[in-house]
């Protein structure tokens, strides 16, 4: 059986310094062997095994890369799958509640696509009835200057009649 990298470095804390806890207690608290143990020991005094941490938690995924461990993940059968989350030190559960979150999120897109669509749609209708207003406005203001010309010229036309 393969264990990921984080299972190991996780194991090697425990049994070299300073905690220095015995292989046997190890092996029974975890259910490996101590001979898989021992070789993990020697490969990391050799300095094959690194002990550093450099392997990312699940919950320091980024948004791209959950999505693509999602997307990854969908395509592969039951047993490649396991190897596969082992590998990224991952559960399968991680891979649900990311795929949730993603669904989720896309919703809360669409949605507030939905909610810019129908407020862009009442300024229209606004915007709209400001326009009748105002052509309707422009409307009585032409009428009132023809009608005013109209009642000029008439009047000139009476005072002319008057003088005659």
């Amino acid at each position: 059986m393969r264990y990921s990298r984080s299972i190991k470095v996780g194991i090697l804390k425990k049994i070299l310094p300073p905690e220095s806890a015995s292989m046997r207690s190890v092996s029974k608290s975890t259910g490996i062997s101590e001979q898989t143990i021992r070789k993990w020991k020697e490969a990391a005094v050799s300095g094959r095994i690194s002990l550093s941490t450099d392997e990312k938690s699940p919950r320091s995924y980024s948004g791209i890369e959950k999505y693509q461990l999602v997307l990854e993940s969908s395509k592969l059968s039951d047993e490649a799958l396991g190897r596969f989350l082992r590998e990224r030190g991952l559960h399968s559960e991680h891979l649900q509640l990311w795929d949730q979150e993603l669904r989720d999120m896309a919703k809360g897109k669409q949605t507030v696509q939905e909610k810019g669509q129908k407020s862009d749609r009442q300024k229209i209708r606004e915007l709209e009835k400001e326009l009748v207003r105002k052509d309707k406005a422009l409307a009585e203001l032409a009428a009132l200057v023809v009608l005013k010309k109209s009642s000029r010229n008439l009047w000139e036309q009476t005072r002319m009649l008057d003088s005659l």
